[in-house]
């Protein structure tokens, strides 16, 4: 034994002995030193009270959204067919009256369902292709369209905690990802008399390509504004309450009295839709919701790995 030790000390010393391996970083992912900050907000909406101290451990993270580009590779290896593509399932209405679609937002108009519109399309096969656009961030994909590209990728939607903790960049006191200052292209959002008139002058009407605006302080694009991204954890205007303060999960369902018995999952980051007169979604604090079927236009996703 003290033999074989010594023999390898020799060879260590001489430079025989093969050198240890450091994993390489995921490709496409930063490395996001765990700490301590204080989540959410007592002088913003209810939901995103009481502020609380949480303790995160380090993880990965995806340095820009999902792209057209990384889901089509998904689609092409999988045959996968998102939520969007599929006949809806409507309790009370027949299949036969219903057709693929998704939500689409109309100028002055709000919200009208498109049959066609999907992650290909986002806006309506008349309207849009992806075709020009595989750098952009995919959109109307759904939360379990989000889950089965994160599963396939051996990855893991980010807790709520976790996207807070990586969009502030370091910058506990920030009110946005950039730091205190009011936007001003810093990220893509809406400019201009919500929802009637949007001024462009972002250069931007729906969604921006990936790294179009400078990384925050942990180098991560698009972590405001852009599109909403899905987390993992369950929807409850209560939540802050309840949960854990060391690597929060959530809580273990859903409650959302806008639309009581509709589950919910969140969403963070805000989108191109988000107006400084109307929801400032892009806030370090704000949350969404949506229910776990829906794709929509304006809301993508990223993946984490521990």
């Amino acid at each position: 034994m003290k033999y074989a030790l010594l023999l390898g000390a020799i060879a260590l010393l001489s430079g025989c002995a093969k050198p240890i391996q450091t994993p390489r970083p995921p490709a496409g992912m930063t490395w996001i030193t765990g700490g301590t900050f204080r989540m959410g907000s007592e002088t913003d909406l209810p939901d995103e009270a009481p502020a609380h101290e949480v303790q995160l451990d380090g993880f990965w993270m995806d340095t820009t959204e999902v792209t057209n580009r990384h889901f089509e590779r998904f689609v092409q290896a999988t045959g996968y067919k998102t939520e969007a593509e599929k006949v809806p399932n409507i309790p009370g209405v027949s299949k036969e009256k219903l057709v693929p679609g998704a939500l689409v937002f109309k100028l002055g108009k709000g919200w009208e369902y498109v049959p066609g519109a999907n992650w290909r399309h986002p806006e309506g096969p008349k309207k849009s292709s992806i075709k020009s656009k595989m750098e952009h961030p995919v959109v109307q994909v759904s939360w379990d369209d989000a889950m089965a590209y994160a599963t396939w990728a051996g990855k893991q939607l980010p807790t709520e905690a976790q996207f807070e903790f990586a969009a502030r960049g370091g910058k506990k006191e920030a009110r946005y990802s950039w730091g205190s200052d009011a936007p001003d292209k810093q990220a893509n959002i809406w400019q201009g008399q919500f929802p009637t008139k949007n001024e462009n002058t972002d250069s931007f009407l729906t969604t921006a390509p990936a790294r179009s605006f400078a990384a925050n302080g942990y180098g991560l694009h698009d972590m405001a504004g852009n599109v909403w991204e899905w987390c993992s954890d369950w929807y409850r205007p209560d939540a802050y309450s309840f949960h854990l303060r060391e690597n929060p999960e959530g809580p273990k369902d859903s409650n959302d009295p806008d639309e009581p018995g509709v589950a919910k999952r969140v969403m963070r980051g805000g989108s191109f839709l988000c107006a400084d007169c109307y929801c400032r979604g892009y806030r370090l604090t704000a949350r969404m919701k949506s229910s776990p079927d829906t794709g929509l236009m304006h809301t993508g996703f990223r993946c984490v790995k521990h």
